[in-house]
């Protein structure tokens, strides 16, 4: 990704109702769901929904597809793992890291994460 493309993502989620939206469809997965599903699962107004899927879309985080009348939209993983890829690629000097961040021994339990030397 690039630095534009990671802002324009960054700034499409800094808000509350689009971030629930994002979340939502990350958690349906690549089959979506409809506008109108959206909107009742998360009580948001059908023009107030419409407004918050246009950002979400120009953004590139989610994707829109046409089924018969309705229009499904679907989080776009490999835009949202890229973005996880840049966020965190120089993360800990390149050693991988665990769920409590880094580790100053990755492999062993309960390691200390390392310092950070900035």
């Amino acid at each position: 990704m690039d630095i534009k493309q990671v802002l324009a993502a960054l700034a499409a989620i800094a808000q509350e109702t689009r971030l629930g939206i994002f979340r939502l469809l990350v958690q349906v997965g690549p089959e979506g769901m409809a506008a109108s599903k959206i909107a009742a699962h998360l009580a948001i107004a059908p023009s107030s929904l419409s407004f918050h899927l246009k950002e979400l879309t120009h953004a590139g985080l989610i994707t829109a597809r046409s089924e018969g009348r309705f229009v499904i939209y679907a989080a776009d993983i490999a835009v949202m793992n890229g973005l996880i890829g840049y966020l965190t690629e120089n993360c800990c000097a390149g050693v991988p890291c665990g769920p409590a961040g880094c580790a100053t021994n990755p492999g062993q339990p309960g390691a200390e994460p390392t310092p950070r030397q900035d």
